[in-house]
């Protein structure tokens, strides 16, 4: 199974770049995000304190459902 960072990073490098193809650039230069974690809870936190852009969380939340409805 892949990890929430795996599922982010198939977001990366699209032609027309929108808001989860940010999150994933923007979490793939931080070299300090949990990777391997699969906590909605340590993930979103993380993200509070360290968002890439304003609207990341919202974005989170986005992926995350991905995530597990996958």
């Amino acid at each position: 199974m892949k990890t929430f960072y795996q599922h982010l990073m198939t977001f990366r490098g699209m032609k027309v770049p929108d808001e989860k193809c940010k999150l994933a650039e923007g979490v793939f230069r931080d070299h300090d995000f949990p990777k391997h974690s699969d906590d909605y809870n340590e993930i979103s936190d993380y993200l509070e304190w360290n968002s890439p852009f304003p609207d990341a969380l919202r974005t989170f939340d986005e992926v995350w459902d991905s995530y597990h409805n996958r």
